[in-house]
């Protein structure tokens, strides 16, 4: 081997079996076949268009942005949290067309026409969202950076009770009426949604209250 060929960079040498099967039966080395074009990034970008919070908004992002990081890196909506980024805390979680999700596990243009409302777009009228209000009463946090995606399942939560969806926990369901949310029902449902703080307690009574109060 020649000096050229020494200092050549590995992914670019042919080795015996390789010259061989070039030579003898006409196959192309490894190290000679055409790479895969490269794409542009302008080539990935589509057009999004989703109702944020009760306003339209239609942006330009990367086929490949999640749902989260195209609330908080490109719309700046930062309440809500990037937590272990996997689907495991609940610390991103959001609410797509009434339904909570963990942002991080979906793709923004998975959501396109899509109502997705934020910890952000709870409050209406100047006032903070009753769950908002029984957190706080409640102690239902500490660090605070489980709180959004916590307040956002949990308003979600209740709702998905009230329609009859039952949990693993669930006894004596009647199809089509609600299901009671005891404390057994509330840490089942609330399960995706971790504490590193150790708030459980205060979370289920913050749940517990808004929903008792609903009723009321």
């Amino acid at each position: 081997m020649d000096f050229d060929e020494e200092m050549a960079p590995r992914e670019n040498r042919i080795n015996r079996r390789e010259f061989v099967a070039a030579t003898v039966i006409g196959v192309t080395p490894l190290a000679e076949q055409a790479r895969p074009p490269v794409v542009s990034h302008a080539e990935t970008t589509v057009s999004v268009k989703l109702e944020i919070n009760g306003v339209t908004r239609e942006v330009q992002v990367d086929s490949r942005v999640t749902l989260l990081d195209l609330l908080r890196e490109n719309l700046h909506l930062i309440g809500t949290k990037k937590g272990c980024d996997h689907g495991q805390c609940g610390a991103c979680t959001v609410l797509v067309n009434g339904r909570r999700i963990n942002s991080c596990l979906s793709l923004a243009v998975m959501n396109d026409g899509c109502r997705i409302t934020t910890i952000e777009g709870l409050a209406s009228d100047g006032r903070i969202h009753p769950m908002q209000a029984a957190f706080v009463e409640h102690d239902g946090l500490q660090c605070g950076y489980c709180t959004p995606g916590q307040i956002c399942s949990a308003v979600a939560m209740i709702e998905e009770a009230r329609a009859g969806a039952p949990s693993s926990v669930t006894r004596n369901r009647t199809v089509g009426k609600p299901i009671e949310l005891t404390d057994d029902e509330i840490r089942e449902r609330m399960s995706g949604n971790i504490c590193r703080c150790g708030a459980y307690v205060g979370i289920v009574a913050a749940i517990r209250a808004v929903d008792q109060g609903s009723k009321a």
